[in-house]
């Protein structure tokens, strides 16, 4: 609705762009709508892909790390292991050998058996050995025995994490606190788990990692050391909001990543995923800089369209306007004809022949009537004798008799010239507003000399940028000194303000004087209300209320009422346009 009144009130120019706008906005709003979504379902389509990708390799991942788990009691069950580990050096060293390459054997099986696996081996403490699937010259590191045991682990999932290495080991026997007597552990291969993640992401630009948060280990694809921090702090956000699979749009260094999570319960790790949105869009990247360059054409568009309705519609309505508004201000000029036959061509011919018919009728039948009020106003300004004047010099002659007064008496020798400047200046019916509340300040400072601290005078007045009648202020401010505040006993208040509202622009003149009564106040208002019939008067209030109405109608002019300082106010209202 406040649209539509907005409409109803704006110029024609303001209402052809905007249905114009109305038009093309609209255009440009459906187009980036289909693109957006376009873009939210190739983006939820992909990131669906990517996690399904992501389960498919998280689930082959789940299942050769268990099938490795199931496998690794039957060797650690193994007869010769059993043997060795329990009589050590006390067989013999053939007998030794013979089964060592045994276990040799089936340990390299064991690591043929899976392409993540990258070494099997069999921790024997009591001979000192560690036996690999390819070495026989071993020793037992006591430090990595000790982190394979299973005693030393505080987690569920069967992995050991040392030495950025993972290991899934068993122990025999199984289920005791004491020192077990050997341990099978296989140590799987970072390279295959990473060449593993590096196949969920790497056809679309992304990088893949395995955080498990807990142990504070990773496994990444080849992601730089910042975006893994950033890939590990999304991780954690998923751990603590319980959520195990999904999809979302994140940022990095200015650009938008498609971050794909899965959490596996095996490995107690999440797999995080990030492809670049920019390669996930791909095509729709190229549709969206196509829409730029649309809207930039639309821009172009509007500004021919603007320039078009400005130049040939616009510019010629609003000469059309101004010679109206001329007309107003009794300013009869014609138009000049720049057109050539279309309608403002006409409009300019018929309103300049309307021009010539008006200015025909105003020789006629109105240039005496105008005449008369002319001269009417002038006799209005020249009776204008304000009383004070008759007074100036004898206060001068005491100032410069008083001792120690001569700057003062100086400054008053100033305002009189300024006074006397403005009063026999009358070349100019009408003068800026700044002028006359200028003219009234010094009047006000030359009274504040006469009655020095007696009356305590506020002066607010300030307005608009507008013309006005000559001594409309001045006379009102001279008429509270005269019959208000010159024979009060107790101190005088005399306050100046104005007040803008709309097109109309009020001074006000307020005093604390007890002469004047409510009835008083109300015949004043009654002579202001007739004061046309009564053009015998033609001094003080009357007068400016008079000539103010001549200027602006009879809807302004001075007004008058009780003031809030027990005294009378009077209101000063011009028109502000």
């Amino acid at each position: 609705m406040r649209s539509v009144f907005f409409l109803h009130d704006s110029s024609i120019f303001k209402k052809i762009m905007a249905a114009f706008l109305a038009a093309l906005l609209p255009l440009l709003a459906i187009t980036w709508m289909i693109i957006e979504k376009g873009s939210d379902t190739i983006r939820s389509e992909i990131s669906l892909s990517v996690l399904n990708t992501t389960q498919f390799y998280m689930d082959s991942l789940d299942k050769e790390a268990d099938r490795i788990s199931r496998y690794l009691p039957n060797y650690v069950m193994d007869q010769d292991l059993m043997e060795i580990a329990a009589t050590g050096n006390e067989m013999s060293s053939y007998d030794r050998s013979r089964i060592i390459l045994d276990v040799q054997r089936r340990l390299e099986l064991m690591k043929n058996s899976s392409p993540f696996i990258r070494e099997a081996k069999a921790y024997i403490p009591l001979i000192g050995r560690t036996v690999l699937s390819n070495s026989y010259e071993t020793f037992l590191d006591d430090e990595e025995y000790k982190a394979m045991q299973h005693n030393a682990k505080l987690y569920e999932e069967p992995f050991i994490y040392w030495r950025d290495r993972l290991f899934i080991t068993m122990q025999y026997p199984i289920n005791t606190s004491r020192e077990p007597l050997y341990l099978i552990g296989v140590e799987l291969s970072t390279a295959k788990i990473k060449e593993t993640l590096a196949q969920i992401g790497r056809k679309r630009g992304g990088y893949t990692a395995l955080f498990n948060l807990e142990r504070e280990w990773s496994v990444d694809s080849g992601a730089d050391a910042d975006w893994l921090k950033e890939m590990k702090v999304f991780a954690e956000g998923k751990k603590e909001a319980l959520s195990t699979s999904g999809y979302e749009t994140i940022h990095y260094k200015g650009e938008r990543y498609l971050a794909v999570y899965q959490y596996s319960e095996l490995w107690n790790a999440y797999s995080i995923t990030c492809i670049p949105e920019e390669t996930a869009l791909g095509s729709l990247q190229v549709y969206r800089t196509l829409f730029w360059w649309a809207c930039a054409l639309a821009a172009v568009i509007v500004l021919f369209f603007t320039y078009f309705l400005l130049r040939f519609i616009y510019r010629p309505l609003m000469k059309l306007v101004h010679s109206f508004r001329r007309v107003q201000q009794n300013r009869l000029d014609p138009i000049v004809i720049d057109r050539g036959a279309d309608e403002f061509g006409y409009l300019y011919e018929a309103f300049n022949d309307t021009v010539r018919y008006l200015k025909t009728l105003i020789e006629e039948n109105y240039e005496g009537q105008i005449r008369n009020q002319r001269s009417e106003l002038k006799r209005l300004q020249s009776q204008i004798n304000p009383h004070f004047l008759y007074n100036c010099f004898f206060v001068l002659c005491r100032l410069i008799k008083s001792e120690g007064q001569k700057e003062k008496a100086y400054q008053f020798c100033l305002y009189i010239g300024q006074y006397f400047q403005f009063i026999t200046r009358n070349d100019e019916d009408d003068i800026p507003l700044e002028l006359e509340l200028e003219h009234s300040r010094t009047y006000v400072k030359m009274q504040s000399i006469c009655y020095g601290e007696k009356i305590d005078v506020l002066f607010e007045g300030d307005g608009p940028d507008i013309m006005v009648p000559r001594l409309i202020l001045q006379p009102i401010i001279e008429n509270a000194y005269k019959h208000a505040l010159g024979n009060m006993l107790e101190p005088g208040e005399l306050w100046v303000h104005s007040e803008l509202k709309g097109e109309d622009f009020s001074i006000y003149v307020e005093d604390n004087g007890r002469s004047i009564t409510d009835e008083g106040i109300e015949l004043l208002r009654k002579k202001l209300l007739h004061s046309t019939n009564r053009i015998e008067e033609t001094t003080g209030i009357l007068n400016v209320h008079r000539r103010i109405q001549l200027r602006y109608g009879a809807e302004y002019g001075l007004m008058v009422s009780r003031s809030e300082l027990g005294g009378l106010q009077v209101r000063i209202k011009l028109s502000a346009s």
